[in-house]
């Protein structure tokens, strides 16, 4: 790809798309919001910039930065009071920045957090009312940056990911009264990089997307399993009602005509379990 891609915010997500992009020739610029980050990503050959968005402002000279061909905006909402309001209004910085640099093309990496969970699939235009803080503030991002006419973004809603050195059974460890009969929505790291590497590659943009691995297993069944492997002792399940959501990323498959991975996340337990008998 005869491209530069510049990704702002280069964490556990955007380090690992970076590396991808530059094994394929991409010229690509990272940026980081502390000094600690900035040294590491640096050992990755991203070229390395500390470049923090405020709600009220963009810190540090930008132009450098910001001077691509597609950008890729990977920082999540801050888990704050006001996060709803704070968030977009760091995305309009972002935005006017983009309006001033002639950026076309932007990346933005959401959640399927946008979605209410109505014990139902939901696809792309279900989103309905988000029950966390977090939710609500990544939709209304979304739609500053759509109904912009001066620059096409693609929408990338991911569901809670796994892979890398993220051990799953951490994250229900100590748990008790979880409702086991929940279906589960998870996406590997890889198949994340993979399509956001598409989506640049093939020129998809001006669209919205589920990025969710088809099979959802349920939380007992994931879990339990993913303890049983860490040799953690599992989440206490019981069978009470929870309201739950099933996410459908049949349009990510078809328009990018993309094989996942990791279809289901239960292979990727069979992955580790695989590693851990070996070791």
């Amino acid at each position: 790809m005869n491209k530069i891609v510049s990704i702002l915010g280069c964490g556990w997500l955007g380090t690992a798309v970076g590396k991808r992009l530059i094994h394929k020739g991409v010229k690509v610029k990272g940026s980081t919001a502390t000094i600690q980050s900035y040294n590491e990503l640096e050992k990755t050959g991203i070229s390395t910039f500390h470049l923090k968005i405020n709600h009220d402002s963009v810190e540090v000279d930008y132009n450098s930065f910001f001077n691509t061909d597609v950008l890729i905006v990977s920082f999540p909402p801050s888990r704050t009071e006001f996060v709803e309001q704070t968030f977009p209004q760091k995305i309009g910085q972002l935005i006017t920045v983009v309006e001033k640099m002639g950026i076309k093309k932007v990346l933005f990496i959401s959640s399927t957090a946008v979605y209410e969970s109505g014990n139902t699939e939901v696809r792309e235009g279900d989103e309905g009312t988000p029950e966390k803080l977090s939710g609500k503030a990544l939709l209304a991002a979304e739609k500053l940056l759509t109904k912009n006419s001066n620059f096409q973004t693609t929408i990338l809603r991911f569901s809670g990911l796994i892979g890398g050195d993220r051990n799953p059974a951490r994250f229900l460890f100590g748990k008790e009264n979880v409702s086991g009969s929940v279906p589960v929505n998870l996406i590997h790291r890889d198949d994340c990089v993979n399509i956001i590497t598409e989506i640049i590659e093939k020129d998809v943009w001006g669209e919205v997307f589920n990025a969710s691995s088809p099979g959802h297993p349920t939380k007992k069944e994931f879990y339990t399993k993913a303890a049983k492997i860490s040799e953690l002792p599992a989440p206490g399940f019981v069978e009470s009602e929870e309201k739950f959501k099933i996410v459908n990323s049949d349009k990510l498959i078809k328009k990018l005509a993309y094989k996942f991975e990791y279809p289901n996340p239960m292979d990727y337990l069979k992955e580790l379990e695989e590693w851990a008998y070996r070791i």
